[in-house]
């Protein structure tokens, strides 16, 4: 399978991370950081909600809503694996870290600040602050967007990647910005 792979210039990475949620697609903390907020809580609605431990897995099914201050994921399915610490005592407070975040069926993320993120499947990588869009991908900011097959976002390194599978191209459509107070 031959893939083409494009690394966007530095509008459209800022295009494409302007709109992500600051240094995790579900953990927003250096934007409130840096902003000196202090962090809302999730809260995330869905028709069911299984959570097993032994599988260091939280799943939440049917119209799933997850919501902070600064984004909302909506899709079918939200899985959250996480692990513990090896050497944790019964009698310490319970502490988990996140793995792995899992969003799937018509995954749609809308930033507070603006912009939109649509796709069949999202996966957060946490411990390398990668978030990989597949399924149609595309993001927009205002009128400018980009699609692929698979759109991958290394948060850590301020870098995105749009690939495309066989033939097809990626695409990208950018529309000139008008100054303030100038004529249309």
């Amino acid at each position: 399978m031959k893939r083409s792979a494009v690394c966007l210039g530095l509008g459209l990475a800022g295009l494409l991370l302007m709109w992500i949620f600051s240094g995790a697609a579900l953990c927003a903390s250096s934007v409130a950081k840096s902003q000196n907020k202090p962090q809302g809580p999730m809260v995330i609605k869905s028709k069911t909600l299984e959570a097993d431990d032994n599988k260091k897995k939280v799943t939440f099914e049917g119209d799933v809503e997850a919501k902070r201050d600064d984004f909302t994921v909506f899709c079918q399915e939200l899985v959250v694996l996480y692990e513990k610490p090896s050497e944790q005592k019964e009698t310490e407070k319970v502490s988990a870290r996140i793995d792995k975040i899992i969003a799937t069926g018509g995954v749609k993320i809308i930033r507070a600040e603006g912009g939109v993120a649509t796709g069949e499947k999202a996966v957060f990588h946490q411990k390398d602050e990668k978030l990989v869009l597949t399924g149609k991908p595309v993001v927009k900011q205002g009128e400018d967007f980009v699609e692929g097959d698979v759109i991958t976002l290394f948060l850590k390194e301020n870098r995105s990647v749009v690939e495309s599978e066989g033939d097809k191209k990626v695409r990208a459509v950018i529309f000139p910005k008008k100054e303030k107070g100038k004529g249309p």
